[in-house]
């Protein structure tokens, strides 16, 4: 599929007529159309400045001897929807967009495509659409935003959370928490720690579909500027040379991909949106991959909101290609995989240094000696369960305490901060997976209110909903299968034991066979609680987050 099909021929006149009716000349409708999916609006700060990357795009496809047509997507602000409703039509949205690109570049062909990203679900719902389309295609985001500053200390949007709880807790005064929430978000850009928005900008870069520096590049620096430009002149690299998404995409790229997230401690939402991907790809990619390579990838950078250090720190380090640099010359990466330089990593990475060993450390020094992720098994989870644990602290790796079992995050929250909550507890939050909630909500409010009220190394949380990239604690997400579907977290009561051994791996509800037995006989048939049309429809097609929450296969 290419331009040709809408522009050339006489049969093609009439539609010739409609492009020259948005002020195109004959010169630039007989040169290659890239289109550039935006997710512009004045709604997001890592959307806010996209007007301005679309229009540097725009002229680095003018210049690389391209005509440019942009076209809107929508996208949902994770910290705005957080705690409500809203948070509800977040995942959905990936979804949306991976649909909305693909309806706009079937039904106006284009002959490449540049992604305009930033935040959680926008950059993996664009990366979607590259392997759905396969046309040649990169994506460029919009950066992070600069880390905000308080007391001489670098804060970002979870110090605001996290500062809620400690005002309910009696250790912060009001006003100290109005100048934290004055002084966190400075500006343009996704949110300063290596939340999900981050993650996947990053991740894009080690998938091989953006060119270097997308993840890391402050958004009020000029050298993000120059990075569209340049974005803008390489997609016409790719159309000049037929280089599609998923020729250079493969087994090798996602290894590298969750080997990078590992050692950088990237956000628990990548185990659902690296499936996704893959499978757009049409690509085997199993979450166990996590775990198998954790075991053997250290967690070298200690980034917000596990450690002090944020984006622009890992900028300034050397980058995402730094990272991947020290894992190549640890024989933990894979040099052949392809990128949008077209060049290899091999090729690419051999000029990379890293600029500062605390930023991103050197192997035989990490942080942690085992990865970011882990992925846990037990009867609570047969299919899977995850936990980050690189923001676990060390005295509550392994616990068995009583169930305190909650319907939804938002009355979890407020009996957290209404001290209802006891050292040892194991907060366990159902029905909001992907089917039960729908939409998988971030439980970020509940895990903020745990850091604030002190909690974070006395209690565990488990839930089959999600968690931002900016929670930490012995918080396990993504239980499955979940209530909704049947799952056992479906079925703890209130004072049950539950045991966790971040160790061995595993999470088990401590009562017998023959109890499971008879409450699943007397359980209640699953009705979902939000009648969104929307929410309907996702409840509908999407599968277990173990599958990434993909939709089913419709063929």
């Amino acid at each position: 599929m290419n331009s040709d099909e809408m522009k050339k021929g006489m049969e093609r006149a009439p539609q010739r007529s409609l492009l020259k009716a948005l002020g195109l000349t004959d010169v630039e409708i007989s040169r290659p159309l890239i289109g550039i999916a935006s997710a512009a609006s004045e709604m997001i700060p890592g959307h806010m400045h996209l007007q301005e990357i679309v229009e540097a795009v725009k002229k680095g496809v003018i210049m690389a001897g391209g005509t440019p047509l942009a076209f809107p997507c929508p996208g949902v602000c994770d910290g705005l929807a957080m705690g409500h409703r809203g948070m509800h039509f977040s995942l959905p949205s990936r979804e949306l967009i991976a649909d909305a690109v693909e309806i706009m570049a079937s039904a106006m062909p284009f002959d490449g495509l540049v992604l305009v990203s930033n935040c959680d679900k926008i950059t993996p719902g664009m990366l979607m659409a590259m392997g759905r389309m396969n046309i040649p295609a990169l994506l460029v985001s919009g950066g992070p935003m600069l880390a905000g500053r308080h007391k001489n200390q670098a804060i970002d949007l979870v110090t605001v959370f996290e500062a809620v709880g400690k005002v309910k807790a009696g250790q912060m005064a009001e006003e100290e928490l109005r100048q934290i929430e004055n002084a966190a978000c400075p500006g343009a850009g996704s949110c300063a720690g290596l939340f999900t928005a981050n993650s996947m900008n990053a991740l894009s870069e080690v998938l091989g579909l953006s060119l270097r520096g997308n993840g890391t590049i402050p958004a009020v620096y000029a050298e993000r500027i120059r990075l569209a430009k340049l974005s803008g002149m390489q997609v016409l690299e790719l159309v000049k040379n037929d280089i599609r998404p998923r020729s250079l995409v493969n087994e090798d790229s996602f290894w590298n991909a969750v080997a990078v997230d590992l050692a950088m401690g990237g956000s628990t939402n990548t185990v659902l949106h690296l499936p996704a991907i893959a499978a757009s790809f049409a690509l085997n990619f199993h979450i166990d991959l996590f775990d198998q390579l954790s075991r053997r990838v250290p967690h070298i950078c200690s980034l917000s909101p596990v450690g002090n250090h944020h984006i622009e720190d890992l900028h300034h380090a050397g980058g995402v290609y730094a990272v991947a640099k020290r894992l190549l010359d640890n024989d933990l990466f894979k040099a052949a995989a392809g990128t949008v330089h077209m060049q290899t990593f091999g090729e690419l990475l051999a000029a990379v240094h890293v600029l500062d060993d605390d930023v991103i450390r050197p192997l035989a020094h990490p942080y942690h000696a085992e990865g970011g992720i882990a992925i846990l098994y037990g009867n609570l989870a047969e299919n899977g369960a995850v936990i980050k644990q690189s923001g676990v602290p060390a005295k509550i790796r392994c616990h068995k305490g009583p169930a305190r079992v909650f319907e939804d995050g938002e009355t979890a929250a407020r009996e957290i901060l209404a001290g209802a909550i006891q050292k040892g507890d194991v907060v366990v939050i159902r029905n909001e997976g992907p089917k039960g909630g729908p939409g998988m909500r971030e439980m970020l409010s509940p895990t903020s209110a745990l850091a604030g009220m002190g909690l974070i190394g006395e209690v565990v949380l488990i839930t089959d909903g999600r968690f931002s990239g900016g929670s930490k604690g012995a918080v396990i997400g993504h239980v499955a299968p979940e209530a909704a579907e049947g799952g056992l977290i479906g079925l703890v009561r209130d004072r049950d034991e539950i045991e966790f051994d971040l160790h061995k791996r595993t999470i088990n509800l401590l009562i017998g066979s023959e109890e499971i037995a008879q409450r699943s006989q007397r359980a209640k048939v699953f009705a979902p609680r939000c009648r969104s049309s929307v929410l309907q429809r996702y409840a509908a097609w999407v599968q277990s987050a173990h599958t990434g929450a993909v939709f089913k296969d419709m063929t």
